[in-house]
């Protein structure tokens, strides 16, 4: 059994895509998870398993589509790994909400830097399956555009560090 992290994409975000987190907690447990927890209302929920992280992402995937209509993207992370995205924050002085980690399913592409655009003053470095950016001057203010983000789902780094205490706490 292993613990793991599911980070949802566009749930609870500007209006869009409404999931209680009390229904992504039962569906979880409906899907034969256990220990399941979520964290604040944007799409973050932590559970053991012992299926793989493919099969987890596409058993939650075809349920939430079910249950909301329309495609929802899932990202899976095992405790590990969000521990080690936490860890490996290229901007450990820089202020925790002014960083995120925006999780892929695979590695950036190579290019991923040089389709960057309205960059000001933010920072971006690359992980292995994470790309992370500090906005200095602030989230809402930045119109940075990723296109390699498009398919994935951003958390500051305070969510990551909580996350991954919770899965290290699911795991143990």
């Amino acid at each position: 059994m292993g613990a793991f992290v599911a980070l949802l994409r566009a749930v609870n975000v500007g209006g869009t895509g409404k999931l209680p987190m009390s229904e992504l907690k039962v569906i979880c447990e409906e899907l034969g998870f256990s220990a399941v927890r979520t964290y604040i209302a944007s799409g973050n929920v932590v559970f053991d398993s012992r299926k793989s992280e493919a099969a987890i992402k596409a058993a939650l995937e075809k349920r939430l589509e079910a249950h909301a209509g329309k495609p929802v993207g899932v990202i899976i992370r095992s405790a590990a790994e969000m521990a080690e995205v936490a860890a490996r924050n290229p901007f450990p002085k820089a202020k925790p909400n002014f960083t995120v980690a925006i999780f892929l399913d695979r590695a950036p592409p190579a290019d991923t830097l040089a389709g960057v655009r309205a960059r000001l003053d933010e920072e971006i470095r690359l992980g292995r399956r994470e790309i992370y950016v500090h906005y200095p001057s602030g989230i809402g203010k930045s119109k940075l555009a990723i296109a390699a983000a498009k398919l994935g789902t951003a958390r500051n780094m305070n969510t990551v560090a909580t996350l991954a205490e919770m899965a290290a706490d699911n795991g143990s």
